[in-house]
């Protein structure tokens, strides 16, 4: 009985540590199980449309945390375009941050429209923070861009003709990306500033405001030369001028605040004259009263020296009386 016992007890490890591996066994295979249930429905879509996506790759992307269903979709249709990409491919890009669907569609549409564009180009340019999708939809359809843009202007390009009169231009611009100068290039904006500087350097160079109003495409034709998307994401088509109006006459206005500015500066030219005149003759009148208040003394002294006699004072005396008696004659009398 007591050996039965020790038997007994002897076996109880045994039967935990079997009863263990069961549960082990149960939860392992009921996880195949239920990741199976998971990938099954993507793992026969894919095969199904011969994609070739391998059970242990949906697996290992759930362990890797990547969008199943992105990357088998993505892949799905690259397959059906005829695009041959792999899935190592499209989870790398995943993974880095890009947006696999959307790389996916753009390489769809540039081998449709028979556009260059490699995977490396295009996902490079999606981790950029551009939108390749939208690159390869404006290589195919062109943008048209309006030239200064509406809401951020008032709507015209402002230059001014040799002969001094204003003009005010829009223009409109058509653009088609350029894939190869997508990353690094320059956008929109900088295409609106350069055409714009364009405008104004044709119509500054013009005459007169009357060749420009007859001949507009000359300004087309003169822009466009110059080669302004140089270092831009675009190539530009044409450049069309959409309206052309007369402005002001700044040349006028510029003649006007010049002469009235002349004008000021003769007034104070004027002013400084008559201020230097008016204190030169206060500066002789004091002389003359200064030479008059000597007068006296030298008579004076001339009496004392015997050079001047009594009849002699007499005479120059009377001289000064009809001296002053024929200046109150002279002068006219004033009107009551």
């Amino acid at each position: 009985m007591q050996v039965t016992n020790l038997i007994l007890v002897a076996q109880d490890p045994t039967r935990i540590i079997g009863l263990a591996l069961v549960v082990i066994v149960v939860v392992v295979v009921l996880s195949l199980f239920l990741l199976f249930l998971k990938f099954f429905r993507l793992w026969l879509q894919a095969k199904l449309s011969r994609a070739d996506v391998k059970f242990s790759e949906l697996i290992g992307m759930w362990l890797r945390k990547v969008n199943t269903n992105s990357i088998v979709q993505s892949k799905i249709m690259a397959i059906q375009a005829g695009l041959t990409l792999t899935t190592r491919d499209l989870e790398s890009h995943y993974l880095a941050g890009g947006r696999v669907p959307n790389v996916v569609r753009a390489l769809i549409a540039a081998n449709r429209a028979n556009i260059e564009l490699s995977l490396k180009t295009a996902t490079a340019i999606d981790l950029a923070g551009r939108d390749i999708l939208e690159a390869v939809q404006m290589s195919v359809t062109p943008r048209v861009i309006d030239c200064p843009d509406p809401e951020k202007s008032r709507g015209t390009v402002d230059a001014v003709a040799q002969d001094g009169i204003q003009l005010r231009a829009k223009a409109r611009v058509t653009v088609r990306a350029n894939i190869e100068r997508l990353i690094g290039g320059a956008m929109e904006e900088t295409i609106i500033a350069r055409v714009g500087e364009g405008i104004v350097t044709t119509i500054g160079s013009a005459i007169t405001y009357k060749s420009v109003l007859e001949n507009p495409d000359g300004i087309s034709k003169s822009v466009l030369s110059k080669g302004l998307d140089a270092g831009t994401a675009f190539e530009i088509l044409s450049i069309d001028i959409a309206d052309v109006d007369v402005g002001e006459n700044v040349g006028a206005q510029l003649q006007a605040a010049q002469a009235e500015a002349d004008l000021k500066r003769a007034k104070a030219e004027a002013e400084k004259r008559r201020a230097m005149a008016v204190a030169r003759e206060q500066e002789m009148r004091a002389l003359v009263v200064e030479n008059e208040a000597k007068v006296p003394l030298a008579v004076a002294e001339a009496f004392q020296k015997g050079h001047l006699g009594v009849m002699d004072y007499y005479r120059m005396k009377n001289i000064n009386a009809d001296t002053s008696m024929r200046d109150s004659i002279a002068k006219p009398k004033k009107e009551e």
